[in-house]
């Protein structure tokens, strides 16, 4: 890399976040930060915005407005708050921007910057599992390049052969199982929140911790490198991998599976996103040593106990808005059982039902723009917060 490159990072007070400024702050040449999004941790994102030297800071909750002008008073960083404000900074033309805002919030704004004709590095699943195939048309109708962020992704994007496209049989994204993955269904039903947030192998935000508990964060994914590899639903496949060691695999015609390997650390993929298509150093990171390692295992995933990963494939093949509804109703899921409101094993239940209640009307009628995505999103947390509100669900 010769010359520094502009970033923006939305998402910046979250795990990504972190994990973004670290290769940033590793190397300190390759770019300058024009601006950064959080959502409402004033403390973080003032540190943050000074620590990086960024240009601007932009609070998403306009509540907080006053606290992050009053904590970066006398530094020479512009402050703005709400989601317009939000909108409006991931328009403004920079080399890069990073989406890692969490939820159906983050779909908007990489919208936006696509429109801008900016390269998105993008983490947010939820801007590709609700809007896919609109992401994607729009992102080729501007030459915008989307760069994967999650390490599943990110994996596959580096072993996969884009001249060699039609010599490609299928795509498997890896699992490493969440901390249930050896439970019963009975022992799943006693989970409690803790048990959910105890991940055996990666440090995550609090929402995505929970979907990788119940893995509808690997349904989400694999709805995720449907549009982003334009692959077919049956050309995807997931295999549970307890070490995160392999983060996915490409397999061909010829019987060879080109497969990307790494410690569980999200600063790999996002130093390999954020210096494409070249490579920097990432030293923060642990490097892999197999034969310490010495075992690696795989198993196929149990869709009895995971009801979540199914619900994400028939969501897929039934297309349309059908990903936005289950991603919607999850939203709501999650937040009820963080919230005490429904135990653990309820959750697919939960999204179950408003699916079902959303009838196959919604999911089947034109569905081509951000407007669509944006009013399926609204239905299903509709749904499904009546869902909740009204215990249908046992």
């Amino acid at each position: 890399m010769t010359t520094a490159r502009s970033i923006s990072i939305l998402g910046a007070t979250g795990s990504i976040g972190d994990s973004t400024s670290d290769i940033v702050l590793a190397n300190p040449d390759a770019f300058h930060v024009a601006a950064l999004v959080g959502y409402s941790n004033v403390e973080k994102l003032a540190e943050r915005a000074c620590m990086l030297n960024a240009k601007r800071a932009i609070i998403a909750d306009e509540r907080h407005y006053k606290s992050l002008k009053e904590a970066l008073s006398g530094h020479a960083i512009d402050v703005a708050a709400g989601r317009l404000a939000v909108i409006d900074c991931a328009s403004e033309p920079v080399d890069l921007v990073v989406c890692a805002m969490v939820g159906s919030p983050g779909i908007e704004p990489a919208m936006a910057a696509i429109t801008a004709g900016n390269t998105i590095a993008l983490a947010n699943k939820e801007a590709l599992v609700c809007a896919g195939a609109v992401m994607t048309k729009h992102a080729a109708e501007n030459g915008v390049r989307i760069l994967p962020l999650d390490s599943e992704h990110n994996a596959l994007f580096q072993v996969f052969e884009e001249p060699n496209r039609e010599s490609i049989e299928k795509l498997t994204v890896t699992a490493s199982g969440g901390p249930f993955r050896t439970w019963s269904t009975e022992q799943i039903k006693t989970a409690k929140l803790s048990d959910a947030l105890n991940h055996p192998n990666w440090t995550m935000g609090q929402k995505v911790t929970i979907d990788s508990a119940t893995l509808a964060n690997k349904g989400l994914e694999v709805i995720e490198a449907h549009h982003l590899f334009a692959m077919g639903p049956d050309q995807i496949d997931v295999v549970v991998h307890p070490q995160s060691i392999i983060h996915g695999m490409v397999h061909y015609k010829d019987g060879s599976v080109l497969a990307q390997l790494g410690m569980p650390d999200m600063r790999t993929p996002i130093a390999a996103a954020l210096a494409w298509p070249d490579r920097f150093e990432a030293p923060q990171v642990q490097r892999l040593d197999l034969a310490r390692l010495a075992n690696l295992t795989f198993e196929p995933p149990d869709l009895q106990r995971f009801p979540m990963l199914k619900l994400a494939f028939d969501a897929m093949r039934e297309g349309r808005a059908a990903p936005a509804l289950f991603n919607a109703a999850n939203e709501v899921a999650v937040r009820a059982f963080v919230d005490g409101r429904c135990a653990f094993h309820q959750i697919a239940t939960i999204v179950a039902k408003t699916i079902e209640d959303a009838g196959g009307g919604t999911a089947s009628s034109v569905f081509a723009t951000l407007e669509d995505v944006l009013a399926a999103d609204r239905l299903g947390q509709r749904i499904a917060n009546a869902v909740v509100k009204d215990r249908l669900y046992s």
